[in-house]
């Protein structure tokens, strides 16, 4: 099938083997200067010391192995998972609980991919495959005990080449907006056994490594009423709408707010403790934080977190300080292969921090924010460690890592449970003894089903997973 636009994207730099080899291109020269540019430490790849016959057994016991472990009751300890102490002694080492918990809300950042429809030849591009009611099912979502309950839609006033590729079709469902994500709340057993009604966020990102430092080393715009300013063209996308517009006359701040604000409002009204947990990747993980922002500011007292995954810097010094202020947790899951979390500002960055003192605070410098939990490709036995930018930053490579990663002076988890066969499901990061294609996450038949007649052609959507308009 037309694999997703992340992942053509991603194929431009894809040069860990020489048969990927295209002629020099800008956007390959890009990736290999970065490397040298981040001093990023890559190993040539080599043959697994495993033999074919070891290969072979790990396979097998894996595949007898179930993908997750039983669910614990973490009541008692909520806010410490959630981060009231930032997650002080609790990522080195990882305990199980909340490993579980971070590869849960990364699944949820995952369906955001996984439901996207990418496809060009779609009249429906750039919406969700599915009805808001069954997408947690149609992904195998459901055994996190959450309920979807409203989509998010976002559109951009700003030029950002390849973010998406827009449909073939002269008429088709938009052409101005596009599912970002969506916003679901915890069922009543997920509730008991998390210890709160739980909102959970998860934002779409798209970008491929080699375009953020052409798309997005931009500048900085205030956003609120003090120093804080963020990277203009995450804001644009957060904030952007238009009355002409179908699904995006109110912008995706907009869209979110309302709902949360609405769901916080009927649990606390029913004397239940909230919490807010906003997840995202790469580009997903800068609208998860500017999504933060807003809801610390709009509803104060509310327990926010935020759990990204590969995402950049989005603001200066002044803004990570007014999340700090309100008691915003954040917790970024950072591969040390990736680059893009090193972006925007790959040379002005809080490196800068230390000169303070000579300086005085520089409002334009791009700054992490918050508690920081680092995986490494070297770690795994089932990756190949050679040059892959793309695969470095899939989602689905980082949520293996963390299955399998307990501490910095440990090695990968033998008994981790997560399928490693998802890791290739848009990349080509695993080992080939594993024999498991890359790329495999498609459409069978890339999505022509026969008709009545015998002919192949587009399907057609069931008429609740064509999207509607936004009440």
């Amino acid at each position: 099938m037309n694999r997703p636009s992340m992942v053509r994207a991603h194929q431009q730099v894809l040069i860990d083997h020489p048969k990927h080899r295209k002629p020099s291109n800008p956007a390959s020269r890009l990736s290999r200067s970065l490397s040298n540019l981040l001093h990023l430490h890559i190993e040539t790849p080599q043959r697994s010391h495993l033999s074919c016959t070891n290969w072979d057994l790990v396979c097998q016991e894996k595949q007898s192995m179930p993908v997750m472990s039983p669910k614990e009751d973490i009541s008692y300890m909520w806010q410490q998972l959630h981060g009231s102490n930032d997650w002080h002694n609790l990522l080195d080492p990882l305990p199980p609980c909340l490993r579980r918990e971070i590869v849960k809300y990364g699944e949820f950042a995952q369906a955001t991919y996984d439901a996207f429809d990418f496809d060009p030849f779609s009249e429906y591009c750039g919406s969700c495959r599915y009805n808001l009611n069954k997408l947690f099912e149609q992904l195998g979502l459901t055994k996190h005990g959450y309920k979807v309950c409203k989509y998010i839609y976002a559109m951009s006033h700003v030029n950002l080449p390849g973010w998406l590729e827009r449909s073939h079709w002269v008429d088709t469902w938009s052409k101005d907006s596009n599912w970002m994500g969506y916003v679901a709340i915890s069922d009543d057993e997920e509730t008991r056994r998390i210890g709160r009604r739980d909102i959970a966020v998860a934002w779409r990102g798209t970008v491929a490594p080699s375009e953020w430092y052409e798309d997005f080393q931009r500048k900085l715009e205030p956003i609120g009423d003090g120093d804080a300013k963020v990277e203009h063209g995450f804001h644009t996308i957060y904030t952007s709408k238009s009355d002409s517009t179908r699904y995006n006359k109110s912008s995706a701040s907009e869209q979110v707010m309302k709902e949360v604000t609405r769901l916080v409002q009927l649990y606390r009204d029913n004397g239940e403790e909230v919490s807010l947990t906003i997840t995202g990747h790469s580009l997903g993980g800068a609208l998860a934080l500017l999504n933060a922002y807003e809801a610390g500011k709009s509803l104060p007292g509310l327990p926010i977190s935020v759990i990204s995954f590969g995402a950049p810097r989005v603001g200066n010094i002044a803004f990570r300080d007014e999340l700090q202020d309100m008691g915003i947790k954040t917790l970024r899951v950072v591969n040390k292969q990736d680059i893009v979390p090193r972006m925007p500002g790959i040379v002005f960055n809080e490196s800068l921090e230390r000169f303070d003192d000579f300086t005085g605070t520089l409002d334009w410098v791009y700054t992490h924010v918050g508690s920081e939990l680092k995986v490494d490709i070297q770690s795994s036995p089932y990756l190949k460690h050679g040059l892959n930018l793309a695969g470095f930053h899939c989602l689905e490579t980082y949520l293996h890592l963390v299955d399998g990663f307990h501490g910095s002076c440990s090695t990968f988890r033998s008994d981790a449970k997560r399928d490693v066969a998802l890791v290739n499901k848009a990349c080509d990061m695993l080992v080939d003894e594993l024999r498991i294609p890359h790329c495999w996450y498609q459409l069978a038949n890339k999505g022509l089903v026969p008709n009545a007649h015998g002919r192949w052609v587009k399907p057609t959507r069931k008429p609740e997973d064509i999207p509607s308009p936004c009440s």
